[in-house]
């Protein structure tokens, strides 16, 4: 209750009056960051490219990533890509799909080149590193699988915005859910030009991210919409500009709030929760922030553009007349 207290109950900021400044930084933030996908790219993890993964403990206090790098770069496995990866002695390896012994190449086996390049890098590393190299993790992905976890991922977000699209214009009406999943998308695009920037991994639970984001970001817009209903039926001859900023207002405190507690967890989770989840916590930050100000900035006053009617018979106003 007492961080309540921090958010003044007669707040009368207007949001509303900024929002040429707000869509022309989303605007150019969306144009960089699909421009950003197409010129960089994302970084793929292994779950979309394909490969072997191998999470090695070295019997070194600390890992000599130089000497790692230089021993398997003599195997001519092709890409390899070394990090460390939580203790100073812990090492990341990641041995791209194309990556295969020289002699197997024609073999038309995956699973039987991936299980050749394992063969190799484990003794190139006992010979280089002695014997006491401890294997933790080894993971296998073929490409046929890697395809259809692109594809797969790429679905799961399209349905996700759609079918979101489908409930608030059922709820409400379709000014609502036109803001709504144009606020969702400019999430999703930012996020993914984010990861294009920053050129962090890319893998499997980024996408749980997104959709997690999508659905968060779903819920503060719907607080304010929810808001919005009540204000157009209560205050009728309000200016449409004053009646969302009011309602914005009003929604702030609960806004700011639940951001607030659900960054303290996540940033806990950055912090200390170690490299295996590092990407998707800050995805989820990321897309904290950004969801907020989509709610605020993006779908709120993309009512006025639309501009939203006061007197509709919709699901959500005749619930509110039962209710009543």
């Amino acid at each position: 209750m007492a961080l309540l207290k921090l958010i003044p109950d007669n707040l009368s900021i207007g949001f509303v009056s900024l929002r040429k400044l707000a869509f022309l930084l989303s605007g150019s933030l969306v144009v960089a960051s699909i421009v950003l996908f197409f010129a960089e790219g994302l970084n793929f993890g292994i779950d979309f490219r394909g490969g072997t993964l191998i999470e090695i403990a070295t019997p070194q206090e600390t890992a000599d990533i130089g000497l790692i790098r230089s021993t398997l770069g003599n195997l001519g496995l092709g890409d390899i890509k070394i990090q460390e990866f939580g203790k100073p002695n812990e090492v990341l390896i990641v041995v791209e799909q194309q990556a295969v012994p020289k002699d197997l190449k024609d073999a038309g086996d995956s699973e039987k080149n991936a299980q050749a390049v394992i063969t190799e890098v484990k003794v190139a590393l006992s010979a280089s590193l002695g014997d006491g190299v401890i294997y933790n993790r080894i993971e296998v992905v073929g490409p046929k699988v890697s395809g259809e976890l692109v594809q797969q991922g790429t679905t799961a977000v399209v349905l996700a915005v759609f079918l979101m699209l489908i409930y608030i214009w059922f709820r409400f009406e379709w000014q609502f859910s036109l803001g709504a999943v144009l606020a969702l998308v400019h999430d999703v695009i930012l996020t993914i030009g984010m990861f294009a920037i920053t050129q962090m991994e890319f893998n499997l639970s980024i996408i749980a991210a997104i959709l997690t984001i999508v659905g968060y970001s779903m819920n503060d817009t719907v607080v304010v919409y929810d808001r919005v209903r009540e204000n157009l039926r209560k205050y009728k001859k309000m200016e449409l500009a004053d009646l969302l900023d009011l309602s914005i207002n009003e929604t702030l405190s609960r806004t700011v709030i639940t951001s607030l507690t659900t960054l303290l967890a996540l940033f806990s989770l950055y912090l200390f929760g170690g490299a295996v989840i590092r990407g998707f916590t800050f995805a989820m930050i990321w897309g904290i922030f950004v969801g907020t100000y989509s709610s605020i900035f993006i779908a709120s006053p993309l009512l006025l553009i639309t501009d939203v009617k006061r007197d509709w018979s919709g699901y959500g106003a005749k619930a509110s007349a039962k209710s009543s």
